[in-house]
């Protein structure tokens, strides 16, 4: 299905602003040359300061998804020396604990329900690893952590801090410096609002030091390292949505930084659950992010209909779930060029379905 003239909510792809699309819509350049280098370039010290990254930290731009970010970071981070910590909250937590068995990190499976780990210090009071991995924004249920909390955490314990932030970037407070945060990972497709295809890895100077050498030809984050000194990747990057980054950097910084994108963000889901209070749904997270609401039916609904019912009778689509959340919880997103009037849209759609009128 094409989804033209469909109004999209789902946390990744989100909507895109028309400056970002027109950008999509030009012939890729040719990028061995200059110009491409100062886009990258300018693109790197952009995001470093967007999250406040140590100083002489740097970004992998990996043409890729989310997913390779989180496992090319287990790869060139992670060793059998290893002992690390992993916060399991949902579907991406799980998908670290995939990683570190896969290549055999030792590691703590540490589920956590519906807790956003701000008393963590009396959780685990002695940890035995040495490293912490955790995705701030656990998307699958909507659960967004401590990130203040777990930087107090690593710092008291001298441990090495893994952050995926892919669904919480630009929507909800994020500081590397004062979060104690060594790497950072990211993705276009969800709170930048750019398509997919581009994840990029944040080192602090630590984590630099601390690389391993991998016998991987696309991976190795120590080739992307020395390119990247020159603006280049060692492989083809993903030009055009290289170029939509390098727009939608200056356009955050242009509509008043981070913060006010933070503000934007935190507006739309203030109102949106505002305004469905009195349809048969409930919150299913004590501790929403910004970017992303989690609703469950507290009528004899199945969530996973209510999505396709939506999506059929008023064209907005908002995301499933799978396994043993289909029938129970569906997610409605913040993030990209949305505001009050396009998540409108979506609220009256919720009405008429439930045949109730909105106040």
């Amino acid at each position: 299905m094409i989804y033209d003239n469909y109004y999209i909510y789902t946390p990744g792809p989100v909507k895109m602003s028309e400056e970002i699309l027109e950008i999509g819509a030009k012939q890729t350049p040719y990028f061995r040359n200059r110009a491409f280098s100062e886009v990258l370039l300018e693109c790197e010290s952009m995001l470093l300061e967007l999250v406040n990254a140590p100083k002489e930290s740097r970004v992998i731009f990996l043409t890729a998804s989310g997913t390779a970010g989180m496992e090319s970071v287990v790869y060139n981070l992670l060793s059998s020396k290893d002992k690390a910590l992993v916060i399991n909250g949902g579907g991406f937590g799980q998908r670290f604990v995939d990683l570190c068995n896969s290549y055999k990190i030792d590691h703590i499976n540490f589920k956590v329900a519906n807790s956003n780990l701000e008393d963590i210090e009396y959780l685990i009071p002695s940890p035995e690893a040495n490293t912490l991995i955790v995705n701030a924004h656990e998307t699958s249920v909507g659960l967004l952590y401590d990130l203040d909390a777990l930087g107090e955490f690593v710092k008291k314990n001298n441990i090495f801090f893994i952050v995926d932030a892919i669904s919480m970037l630009i929507t909800d407070p994020l500081d590397m410096e004062a979060q104690n945060i060594d790497v950072l990972i990211a993705s276009s497709q969800k709170g930048l609002a750019l398509p997919p295809g581009l994840s990029m890895v944040i080192l602090s100077p630590r984590a630099i030091e601390r690389l391993n050498s991998v016998d991987s030809l696309y991976f190795n984050f120590k080739n992307y390292l020395k390119d990247g000194l020159r603006g280049q990747t060692p492989y083809t990057p993903a030009v055009t949505i290289i170029l939509q980054l390098q727009a939608r950097l200056k356009q955050i910084i242009r509509d008043g930084g981070i913060k006010s994108s933070i503000s934007r963000a935190k507006e739309v889901a203030t109102h949106f659950r505002r305004e469905i209070k009195r349809l048969p749904l409930a919150f299913y997270s004590n501790y929403m992010p910004n970017a992303m609401t989690t609703l469950t039916p507290t009528d004899s609904k199945s969530a996973f209909d209510i999505v396709r019912e939506l999506e059929e009778r008023y064209r907005v689509v908002v995301c499933p779930n799978g396994g043993s959340l289909k029938d129970k919880i569906f997610r409605v997103s913040h993030m990209g060029d949305m505001d009050i009037a396009y998540i409108d849209v979506l609220i009256d759609a919720m009405y008429d379905y439930y045949g109730l009128k909105r106040l």
